[in-house]
């Protein structure tokens, strides 16, 4: 009897901490925190160093921060390559379009622009994507010299925060092209 009196008691203490949470409200410390994880891993990853343009500077070439993470640039013509199999890859010195075997990539558009980015993904499309190599987690292969085999090994938790963060970043209208594929491995889209 002792018992279920004591038990009453430590339920009855735990209702105004149960009232507590059910009503705080959405977009909190849980959001801040999980928004924070995913700008250290994108900043930890060097996901800037690809998806980011260069631009030269007085001090060389350096991220061009008004186009972050925006991609490779829709008006930045590249004269057509000199594309053969071999051991070899080349890139350009904006740092986002790169040859090789498999042909010609050019990096995503990772801001949540709706037309030319990543605004129609779903949490799922982009982990699935991680973990799968397929753009939007379901269509043609994700092509070098993207990583993501190493995201792949990344909790859903960091993935999701990735996610998060990439959606809080200024959209950016920008066009990429589409890859070129030597040997047809780039798959239907």
């Amino acid at each position: 009897m002792k018992t279920s009196k004591k038990l009453g008691w430590a339920a009855i203490a735990t209702i105004p901490w149960l009232v507590l949470f059910a009503t705080a409200k959405p977009g909190t410390s849980d959001e801040a925190d999980q928004i924070a994880r995913g700008k250290y891993l994108v900043a930890y990853g060097g996901c800037i160093h690809c998806h980011t343009p260069f631009k030269r500077s007085e001090k060389g070439f350096e991220p061009d921060m008004a186009r972050f993470l925006s991609g490779h640039p829709q008006n930045a013509h590249l004269p057509p390559p000199h594309v053969t199999p071999g051991p070899w890859s080349v890139e350009t010195a904006g740092n986002t379009a790169w040859a090789g075997p498999w042909g010609i990539t050019y990096s995503a558009n990772l801001t949540p622009d709706t037309n030319t980015g990543m605004g129609i993904w779903t949490e799922d499309m982009f982990v699935q994507a991680m973990r799968t190599g397929k753009h939007m987690g379901a269509g043609r292969n994700i092509l070098p010299p993207m990583p993501w085999q190493s995201l792949a090994a990344l909790h859903d938790d960091d993935l999701k925060a990735i996610y998060v963060y990439l959606r809080t970043i200024p959209p950016i209208r920008n066009e990429v092209p589409a890859p070129i594929s030597l040997g047809g491995n780039v798959g239907p889209e």
